[in-house]
C-alpha cells in the first residue's frame, strides 16, 4: 500500500510540474529592430504568431507533448533570428570601418 501510495504521489507530483512548465511559457519576444532588419523582424513577428495559434490549439486539444515541442522550437528560433541580427550588426560595422579607410 505505501509504494502504491508513493507511485501516486510521483505521478501526481510529476503532473503539477508538467503542467505548471507548460503554464508558465510565453510568447517569444520581439527584439529585432525593425528599422535595421525588417525581414527578420517580421519573421520573429510571425514566430510570436504561431506561438500563440499553437497555445490556442492547446487549449482544446492533447497533442501528447507535440505543441509544448513545437513552441520550444519556435522560442529557439526566435532567439537564433536575434543573433543573427546581432551578427549582421556586427559585420555592418566592420563594413563602415573599411569605408573609412578608403
Amino acid at each position: 500500500m505505501k509504494q502504491r501510495n508513493l507511485v501516486m504521489t510521483a505521478i501526481l507530483g510529476f503532473g503539477l510540474l508538467a503542467g505548471g512548465a507548460i503554464m508558465a511559457q510565453e510568447r517569444p519576444v520581439e527584439n529585432i529592430d525593425p528599422a535595421r532588419h525588417p525581414n527578420l523582424a517580421d519573421a520573429q513577428h510571425m514566430i510570436g504568431i504561431a506561438y500563440e495559434k499553437i497555445s490556442m490549439a492547446q487549449r482544446f486539444n492533447d497533442m501528447e507533448g507535440h505543441g509544448v515541442r513545437a513552441k520550444e522550437l519556435l522560442a529557439e528560433a526566435s532567439r537564433e533570428l536575434k543573433e543573427a541580427a546581432e551578427a549582421a550588426n556586427r559585420h555592418e560595422h566592420r563594413d563602415e570601418r573599411r569605408d573609412d579607410r578608403r
